[in-house]
């Protein structure tokens, strides 16, 4: 593979970390509580919009209210995301073999500015971010985008993600699918072509 789609968050950033903290004090917001491990679980295994509907379910709240605190928290925490082991190395040998690298993320246009601060904005040719009105994963839409854009062959590209999610997408685009789930939280539903626990276990299907 030479063609690579990606995900943000999990997958080449550990954004996590200020997401989950963020979360906490939306729920405390509102007069609740939840732990740092359930947040995280239900991030990575789900969604945050499956994590603000099932904990604003569980305490009769609107969810809307439960989004809006978070959106207004994550952004004032999370700062500089470093970018998980083996994330340069992949995506420079992508590069190397005369590939490509996209972005697809339902991150707004702070995804960019993440990027540039961890020292990967250079390595990718273009990007989906939530500026575009793209249906969510795993709706193919947005990677269709990319693929047909920029005349992508799709038996040369992959998606990498670290939700099952982002491999249905790659699936629904046509493409194969790589699952980076670095602390196996993940149930595997979505029959991807690799799963690692390590990016740099990816190196040797970049060709």
């Amino acid at each position: 593979m030479r063609e690579f789609l990606w995900g943000l968050d999990g997958t080449l950033l550990d954004t996590y970390p200020a997401m989950v903290q963020a979360f906490q004090k939306a729920v405390a917001e509102l007069g609740g509580t939840i732990p740092a491990d359930t947040t995280y679980q239900l991030m990575r295994q789900q969604s945050v919009g499956y994590a603000e509907r099932m904990v604003a379910a569980q305490y009769g709240w609107d969810w809307h209210d439960l989004r809006a605190g978070y959106q207004r928290w994550e952004p004032q925490l999370q700062h500089a995301p470093a970018a998980f082991a083996g994330a340069q190395a992949v995506l420079e040998k992508v590069i190397a073999v005369g590939g490509h690298n996209y972005l697809m993320t339902h991150r707004d246009e702070s995804a960019q500015a993440y990027l540039q601060r961890s020292g990967l904005a250079q390595y990718f040719t273009d990007a989906v971010t939530a500026a575009q009105p793209f249906p969510r994963k795993p709706d193919p839409a947005a990677l269709n985008h990319l693929l047909n854009k920029h005349q992508v062959d799709r038996q040369r590209a992959v998606m990498v993600g670290d939700r099952n999610l982002d491999i249905d997408a790659g699936h629904n685009a046509g493409i194969a699918g790589y699952l980076f789930d670095i602390d196996c939280l993940i149930t595997v539903t979505s029959a991807p072509e690799v799963q690692v626990t390590d990016l740099n276990d990816l190196l040797t299907f970049v060709d």
